[in-house]
Order: structure tokens, then sequence, then C-alpha cells
């Protein structure tokens, strides 16, 4: 349960709460390469998913000064050329580009979609306390969230800038700092149970985690988060506990 009295500052991830309202990424990539109909089976896809992963983490292929568009157009072209290479899909190349570009398309409108019900939840809660972002991201999060218009950050963690990942606790420690708060009076929230829950609560600080469809259905102690949502547009009403009030 949340201590309400003791929620002086927020902590926020970004992707997977503030752009899909609690999907996993791969999941919205998923739906949309079926919608494009991509033969391939789950399975294949998802290890095109992680490799691209792999591939953006190692190379640095991402600049600060890409957009979101950017960010999608490279992995859904890594994804669609995995499995090309890898004898899961064949197509030809100018079948192979069209569709990883209809792919980012379709997902980018998925991202604007949800930013209608997550942008207003941030400047709710921004008028009450201060908010740092903590995410893991590739270096580019700043150009991200100035393209969203989500300005309402008093500071912004990112993986790749401090060379920490989730779900070391230490990139909330840092989060914490930059709140200049303790750990009890922070309020955590992110989609990922593993990476944003587990880690936040180990180091003290109160969380609300926003389930919906993670990566492996994680085993998860339903018991441990503060708070438990399944839409982010439910997030002020149970921080600012107007359900008491009303």
């Amino acid at each position: 349960m949340l201590r309400h009295e003791n929620i002086k500052g927020i902590i926020f991830d970004y992707g997977g709460t503030l752009d899909t309202n609690g999907v996993h990424w791969s999941e919205v990539l998923w739906e949309n390469f079926q919608k494009e109909r991509i033969p391939v089976s789950k399975t294949h896809f998802r290890e095109a998913y992680v490799y691209a992963e792999r591939e953006l983490a190692a190379h640095s292929s991402i600049k600060p000064e890409h957009t979101f568009m950017d960010v999608l157009r490279c992995k859904t072209d890594i994804e669609t050329r995995y499995l090309v290479e890898h004898g899961f899909w064949d197509v030809n190349e100018l079948t192979r580009r069209a569709s990883y570009e209809h792919v980012t398309l379709r997902c980018y409108q998925h991202v604007l979609d949800v930013l209608q019900r997550s942008r207003p939840v941030l400047q709710i809660l921004a008028a009450h306390y201060p908010i740092v972002l903590v995410t893991n991201f590739y270096g580019n999060i700043q150009t991200v969230l100035h393209d969203f218009q989500l300005t309402c950050f008093n500071d912004v963690i990112e993986s790749a800038a401090v060379g920490v990942r989730k779900p070391d606790p230490q990139i909330f420690r840092m989060g914490v700092k930059a709140l200049r708060l303790k750990p009890e009076e922070i309020l955590v929230i992110g989609d990922s149970y593993s990476n944003d829950i587990l880690p936040a609560h180990a180091i003290g600080c109160q969380t609300i985690w926003m389930r919906g469809i993670g990566w492996n259905n994680e085993p998860a102690d339903d018991s441990l988060p503060s708070c438990i949502v399944t839409d982010i547009a439910d997030v002020p009403r149970k921080v600012l506990n107007r359900e008491r009030r009303s």
C-alpha cells in the first residue's frame, strides 16, 4: 500500500511505461510484424529482437540527435535483416525495406496514441512533485523527450550516459541523488517487475508496478509493489490519493 504522506518525489521509467502503457516493446513490434503479414514465427522474431538490442548496445549506431522514429527504423531494419539472413524469411530486399518501414510507421503511431494518455499524467504529477526519469536508453533520450514534448523532468538518468543499466540498483540510487531525497520519500513507477520494481524496492523506494504484457511473464510477488495498475491513466488517482479525498 502506498504511504502517500511519505512521497516527496517520483522516478519514472520511459520505455514500456510512458510510450507503450505497460506493454513490452517486443510485443508491440511483434503485433505489428503480424499486421504487416511478415511470415515468421514468434520464436524467430524474438531471436531477431534480442539480436537487434545487442547490436544497438554494442555498436552505438544511435546518435544523440536521433529521434524515436530513427530508433524504430534502425531496430526494424536490423530485425528484418536478421530474419532474412538466417533463412527465416524468404523475401527480396525491396520487399524487406518496404515491410520494415511499414512496421516502423505503425509502431510510431502506437507511441503517439499512448502519449496522449501518458503526457497528461506527467503534467498532473509534475504540478505536485519533482520528477526524474531513469531509463535504459541509447544515448538520445533528450532528443526523444523534446520531440515528444515530455519536458517536465527535473533530471534525466540515461543508462548510455551514466554507464549503468537496470536492473542494477545503482542507476536508481542516481535518481534518488538527483531528487535530493531519501529513498523512502521517492515513488518509482515502471512496467518491468525485474528491471524497475525489484531494484527500486531493494534500495527502499515505494513502487507502482504498471503490470501489462511483459517479456517472459516472469514470476512476480504481487505483494512487493506498493501499488499495481494496468493503465497509466490511473496513476495520478493512486498517487494523489483522490479515492480517499472524494
